[in-house]
């Protein structure tokens, strides 16, 4: 396969009135399918018809503006506060305002724990369980979920890294199963609001929704109630210092429930993201077997044949550009949606109250206004940083609220990376069903079912 002309699954855009007429018509309610052909290629402009208003932003200056929102006139979404409240309350990742600069106060001093030096043996003891997985699935030829697989071995590592504890992998099968439901119930929401709703209004969610984010709720609960114990014992790590944060203003701890809001967004951000990424990537590497061998060739060069240390993934360039163009093509959050809270103005375009800015890093990062050959594979692309405009590249976000766990997801995404492929090549067994859909993730829109074996040299 010609790696200059290789282009992973992507929906074809279409006019605005094909876009809508399919995703309304499709059943499975995509927010890609909305997307028409002029969202690639306007750089601020009115996207489609709603009550409310759409604008969506593609430009990397207008970009910035909005999420650095010096002003405070752009906060989250109020549709997607609405959707993830049910999942992770008012927590510290839809919080606005006052109450996220208290909840970024008392949290601060968990995040020295994503500091790699910090949480790499969580890593290291995560992949290094896996691999027995992955060995034995291997022996037995068995098919499995990629997606699932991967789902497992972040949470697993995340679960460490928070919990000071391995995940069981049936807990962390129900909590990948039950996020997936919640995605899918929500996307089905969104659209219709999307279209039809008044901005702020409440969002009513559905019993499927309210199920899913119960099932995960009870997860984080179930590991957190051993360290609110009476008798627990005091471990420094990322539950330890939650739970020991105080407001300082009136010395006030989180309850349990406020508890559960903030290390669920821990949780779930710190696996559900990466895992997303992983998967596309495994996916192309069994499409395009030269990108593997490159990064094999990298590996043995950095690492030789031993154990894959930490400095070793600070020197696997090409390994890290595969991430990073992965992240690029398949941004993990598809859409950062922003609301007006007042009438303003932005590029000359007066917004009313309640406007939704459309901060899509899956357009951005696809517009030929901001990449050549915006759809092919191409990690090389990243040799040439000074090309790319800034705010052009915004996987983890940007500005105040720029994902914190950006430099975790980054070193755990590579050495996960050079560990398996040194080792495994998965084949998925319907390569050409795999598509990619939007909900609050980017992901493929069935489990890529896989084989995995053993790669050996020649």
């Amino acid at each position: 396969m010609n790696g200059a002309l290789y282009r992973p699954p992507a929906p074809t855009p279409r006019t605005p009135v094909r876009g809508l007429i399919r995703a309304m018509l499709s059943g499975e309610r995509d927010l890609l399918s909305l997307l028409p052909d002029i969202a690639y290629s306007t750089r601020v402009g009115a996207l489609g018809q709603s009550r409310r208003g759409i604008v969506i932003v593609n430009d990397p200056a207008v970009v910035t503006q909005v999420l650095i929102d010096a002003e405070q006139v752009f906060p989250k979404n109020d549709l997607l506060v609405g959707a993830l409240e049910a999942v992770v309350g008012n927590s510290m990742f839809v919080s606005s305002g006052a109450t996220w600069r208290r909840q970024r106060r008392m949290i601060e001093p968990a995040f020295s724990h994503m500091r790699i030096n910090r949480a790499f043996d969580a890593m290291q003891a995560g992949v290094e369980a896996y691999e027995a997985t992955l060995d034995r699935r291997s022996a037995t030829g068995e098919t499995f979920s990629l997606d699932a697989a991967m789902s497992e071995l972040t949470a697993d590592i995340i679960c460490r890294t928070i919990f000071t504890q391995s995940l069981a992998s049936h807990t962390a099968r129900e909590v990948f199963t039950a996020f997936g439901q919640f995605e899918r119930s929500v996307a089905n929401t969104e659209i219709r609001r999307l279209l039809f709703g008044k901005p702020f209004a409440k969002i009513p969610q559905s019993q499927a929704v309210i199920s899913a984010c119960a099932q995960i709720r009870r997860h984080v609960g179930d590991l957190l109630d051993p360290r609110l114990a009476p008798d627990a014992e005091a471990i420094d790590d990322i539950v330890g210092a939650v739970i020991a944060a105080r407001d300082t203003d009136t010395g006030a701890s989180f309850t349990r429930e406020e508890l559960i809001d903030q290390i669920g967004v821990f949780f779930l951000a710190g696996h559900e993201t990466t895992a997303s990424v992983l998967t596309w990537i495994f996916f192309i590497l069994s499409q395009h077997p030269a990108t593997a061998e490159r990064m094999r060739a990298e590996i043995a060069a950095v690492a030789s044949e031993g154990e894959i240390l930490l400095e070793h993934t600070k020197q696997l360039a090409f390994v890290r550009n595969v991430f990073r163009e992965a992240m690029r093509l398949y941004p993990p959050i598809t859409f950062i949606p922003r609301v007006a809270i007042r009438a303003t103005t932005l590029a000359g375009q007066k917004l009313k109250r309640g406007t939704m800015v459309m901060i899509a890093p899956w357009t951005i990062h696809r517009s030929s206004l901001n990449w050549p050959d915006p759809d092919r594979f191409d990690p090389d692309r990243f040799t040439r940083e000074s090309e790319i405009p800034p705010g052009a590249y915004i996987p983890f976000g940007m500005g105040p609220r720029v994902c914190v766990g950006a430099a975790f997801a980054t070193i755990e995404s590579i050495y996960i990376l050079a560990c398996l492929v040194r080792r495994y090549d998965f084949t998925p067994t319907a390569p050409e069903a795999v598509r990619p859909v939007a909900r609050l993730t980017t992901k493929p829109f069935s489990e890529i079912v896989c084989r995995v074996r053993p790669w050996r040299a020649g």
